[in-house]
């Protein structure tokens, strides 16, 4: 999305899968890795069916690899 957070007003009882699907058509690119994100609202992990409020603050955390075998 080339940033690291973005403000968004939603129309009330927003669901995070609605934020995410709206992001998705506005940023094609993450439509591959939607089904692979983790979502927290307020720094708590929580489901895409969760209703969002005013002032909520929502992280999708992309999939994390890491380590090597040297």
């Amino acid at each position: 999305m080339g940033q690291s957070q973005l403000e968004l007003e939603v129309a009330e009882a927003t669901s995070v899968d609605g934020l995410l699907q709206r992001l998705v058509s506005d940023y094609p690119r993450l439509g591959g890795l939607a089904r692979f994100l983790m979502v927290a609202v307020n720094t708590e992990y929580t489901t895409l069916e969760q209703t969002l409020q005013p002032g909520d603050e929502v992280a999708f955390i992309p999939p994390v690899s890491g380590g090597c075998h040297v």
